[in-house]
């Protein structure tokens, strides 16, 4: 099994990427949260961040980029491959509403002529290999036929599929059905992603799907950042080595944003989903999500972790 983790912006970043490897199992590979190509030519000092080879020593990250002119596209793969990047992806699947209003994301997928200008202008001219990640269409799951055909035309490197419509966001359940329709005719390798939030959920993907050789692990990997290892031996992460993952993401994140306000919101974020694997949470996060200052925030975490144990199985993560 191929294990690979989605991009969620602020939250599974390059800091999230080395404390996991570090700590558990790391994944196969990881995405970085969107890059946006524009005609200016220029990448942000936040896509710099996610993409600099530096922050990334030691796993397979690869870069996922947003838009829908092919020619600023090519660009940047071009500048990610001389950073030393040897594929990147195409995000076809972020249902954003002001993603969607801009035709980017899951809304090129709603329409078809500029997707496949898109598509013709990248397979055309990329200076490297490109996978993609999409949804199944912008409101039924039938607009998926027609779109999966238009993807057999090309040389995807992988698609991986998040089995909802654009207007689902994170709604309702993946559509297993249209899920079997990708697996079975793509002519790419298929990599299943959606709902994945504990190690039982990843069993009933693969019993259902034996020929599944690829998994994406978001919400999961962010509340459970020891899911990989507990899917191949059964063994849950402990409270130490949960503790030890999360010092190590603070600190790191204390480093890089020294503005008290920001640090405590980023760190907030990530116990949005980390404090889902703790039981009897509700004082502590609570505690958590109040605290304005470091010490009141390092203090909240060291009740939450003498206080509650470890939750076997997470379950639903919103």
């Amino acid at each position: 099994m191929i294990y690979e983790c989605a991009p969620m912006e602020g939250v599974t970043g390059d800091l999230f990427r080395q404390a996991q490897r570090l700590h558990f199992q790391p994944c196969d590979q990881y995405y970085t949260s969107f890059l946006s190509p524009t005609s200016a030519r220029q990448l942000s000092a936040r896509e710099l961040r996610e993409a600099d080879p530096s922050h990334n020593q030691g796993i397979r990250v690869v870069p996922q980029l947003m838009g829908h002119e092919p020619a600023d596209f090519n660009w940047m793969a071009g500048a990610l491959k001389d950073l030393g990047y040897d594929e990147v992806n195409l995000n076809l699947g972020c249902p954003s509403g002001t993603v969607v209003a801009k035709k980017k994301g899951a809304g090129l997928l709603g329409e078809y002529e500029l997707l496949k200008r898109m598509l013709d202008g990248v397979f055309d001219f990329c200076p490297l290999p490109v996978s993609v990640k999409t949804r199944l269409g912008v409101q039924d799951p039938e607009e998926f036929q027609k779109i999966l055909a238009l993807y057999n035309d090309y040389p995807i490197k992988e698609l991986i599929v998040h089995a909802r419509v654009q207007t689902d966001q994170y709604k309702n359940r993946p559509n297993l059905e249209a899920f079997a329709l990708a697996l079975n005719e793509s002519r790419a390798p298929v990599c299943y992603n959606g709902d994945l939030f504990d190690a039982a959920a990843v069993a009933t993907i693969r019993e259902r799907f034996p020929k599944v050789e690829r998994i994406m692990l978001g919400r999961g990997l962010a509340a459970n950042p020891g899911l990989i290892h507990e899917i191949e031996t059964g063994e849950a992460p402990t409270s130490e080595q949960l503790k030890a993952f999360h010092d190590t993401l603070y600190e790191t994140t204390k480093a890089r944003i020294p503005d008290r306000k920001a640090l405590l919101y980023r760190m907030k974020e990530a116990w949005r989903y980390l404090g889902c694997s703790f039981e009897d949470n509700a004082k502590a996060l609570k505690q958590i999500r109040r605290a304005q200052r470091p010490e009141d925030y390092e203090t909240a975490v060291r009740f939450l972790f003498d206080t509650c144990p470890v939750q076997p199985h997470p379950g639903f993560i919103n």
